[in-house]
C-alpha cells in the first residue's frame, strides 16, 4: 500500500520519465515489495549512497568499507563464467506504479507485472552496498558483464527510521560460515583442494579432521580443523605451485608425515591411546596457531638449495610442546595460559621451532623475535614498572 504522497505522484507518472523494471509483487507485515532483475551497468546510475560525511545518526546504511571493494571486484572478474551473488535491497524514495500483468481476479496474473518507478525517485541501498560498488569497478575490467543481471528486491521507502530498522533486521541474524565449511565448499581454491585431498587421504590427518567448525571442542574426536590445515598450506607453497594439484599434494603429504613422526602424541590419538580432548589440553602442537607456523617453517626448509629434509624434520622431537612449558611458548604461541592467534604470534612460534632446527629468520622475524626478548628481560619490566 502506498502513502498518500506516492499516490498521488504516481497518478500523475504517466506524464513523465520513468524507471521500467518486469517484477513479481509480493507482501511482507502487509506492505508491498517488488522483487526484479537490474542490468549491472545501471547499478552505479540508479542506486546512491548516504552522504558518508553525516553522522551514523542521519545515515541509512554503514559507511562503505573500501577496502573490501577489490577482493569482491577481483572475484567477479576471476570468475566471470561462474561467480554468485544474492540479491541486492534497496528502498525507492518516490513515487512508484505496479501494473499487473493481468487482472486483479487473477492471483498469480496479479504479482507478475512491471513497476514503473519515476526518475525523480532515489534509490537507497539497504543491503548489498559493497556488492554494488565491486560490480561498478569489476565492469571496468570486464565491460561484457554489463548486461547480465542481479536480483534486486525493492521496498518503498518510509523515512530514515524504516531504513535504519530494515538495516538493523537485514543483519540481525545474519551468520558468518566457518572458516573450515568456507574451504569444505570452496572449489576454486588450489590451497583449499589440497587441503580436503590431505583431509581425506593422508595418514596423519585422516578421519581426525573437523571440516565444519573452526574451533573445536573439549570432547571432539577431532584432532585439527580444516580451516588450519588449510592456512598451513598457503603459508608453506606458493599459489603457482599450488595450482599443481599432484605436486603440491605430494609435497604436503611428503612434509606433513614427516613432522607426524616426531610428534607422538598425534600418533597415540590415531591409536586410541589417548583422545583428541587431552592432547589439546595438555599441548600446543595441534592448535591451528601451530599449524600454521609449522607450514611457515616448511616454506622456509624447502626454499634451501638442497634440504635434507628428514634430517632436519627429524630435530622436532627435541621441542618441548607442553602447555606447561610456559618458559617457551608463553609471549609466543600462548597469552596468559590461552592459545593466541596473531600473526605475530604465528612469527615467534615459527621462530622458536626454527631455531630447534637451526634455520635462519628473515630480518623481520629477528626483528619480532629481539622485541620479544626485550619485553622478557627483567630490567626493561622493572622499568617499565617505575614509570
Amino acid at each position: 500500500m502506498l502513502t498518500h504522497k506516492h499516490a498521488t505522484i504516481a497518478s500523475t507518472m504517466s506524464d513523465n520519465f520513468s524507471y521500467i523494471f518486469p517484477a513479481i509483487r509480493g507482501i511482507q507485515a502487509g506492505r508491498e515489495y517488488y522483487v526484479s532483475m537490474c542490468p549491472m551497468r545501471l547499478l552505479s546510475k540508479l542506486f546512491v549512497f548516504d552522504d558518508e560525511e553525516l553522522v551514523p545518526e542521519l545515515r541509512a546504511q554503514r559507511t562503505l568499507n573500501r577496502i573490501r571493494v577489490p577482493d569482491i571486484a577481483s572475484y567477479i572478474v576471476k570468475n566471470k563464467d561462474s561467480y554468485t551473488f544474492s540479491a541486492i535491497t534497496a528502498s525507492i524514495d518516490g513515487a512508484v506504479k505496479f501494473e499487473s500483468a493481468g487482472g486483479n481476479d487473477d492471483k498469480a496474473s496479479f504479482r507478475m507485472g512491471t513497476l514503473m518507478v519515476s526518475m525523480d525517485a532515489k534509490f537507497i541501498v539497504n543491503d548489498g552496498q559493497h556488492r554494488q560498488a565491486a560490480i561498478k569497478d569489476a565492469l571496468q575490467v570486464v565491460p561484457e558483464l554489463g548486461d547480465e543481471t542481479i536480483a534486486v528486491v525493492f521496498f518503498l521507502d518510509r523515512g530514515l527510521q524504516r531504513c535504519q530498522q530494515m538495516f538493523a533486521d537485514l543483519n540481525r541474524h545474519a551468520v558468518k560460515p566457518s572458516a573450515s565449511l568456507n574451504v569444505l565448499y570452496d572449489h576454486r581454491s588450489a590451497a583449499a583442494n589440497v587441503a580436503k585431498h590431505l583431509s581425506l587421504t593422508s595418514k596423519v590427518f585422516q578421519n581426525l579432521i573437523e571440516t565444519e567448525k573452526s574451533s573445536l571442542s573439549e570432547r571432539s574426536r577431532k584432532l585439527f580443523t580444516l580451516s588450519a590445515l588449510h592456512f598451513s598450506i598457503i603459508e608453506m607453497l606458493p599459489e603457482k605451485e599450488l595450482e599443481d594439484f599432484i605436486g603440491a599434494s605430494k609435497k604436503c603429504q611428503e612434509f606433513w608425515e614427516l613432522v607426524a613422526a616426531q610428534i607422538p602424541e598425534w600418533l597415540y590419538v590415531r591409536d586410541l591411546k589417548m583422545t583428541s580432548g587431552d592432547v589439546r589440553r595438555d599441548f600446543i602442537h595441534s592448535h591451528s596457531i601451530v599449524l600454521h607456523a609449522l607450514g611457515r617453517v616448511g616454506k622456509a626448509i624447502y626454499q634451501l638449495p638442497s634440504p635434507n629434509l628428514p634430517k632436519i624434520l627429524g630435530k622436532l622431537k627435541n621441542i618441548d610442546w607442553s602447555r606447561k612449558n610456559a618458559e617457551t611458548w608463553e609471549g609466543r604461541a600462548m597469552i596468559g595460559g590461552a592459545m593466541a592467534k596473531s600473526n605475530q604470534n604465528i612469527t615467534l612460534t615459527s621462530n622458536e621451532i626454527k631455531r630447534v632446527l637451526g634455520l635462519k629468520l628473515s630480518p623481520e622475524e629477528q626483528k619480532a623475535e629481539d622485541a620479544l626478548q626485550a619485553s622478557r628481560n627483567p630490567r626493561n619490566q622493572k622499568k617499565r614498572g617505575t614509570k
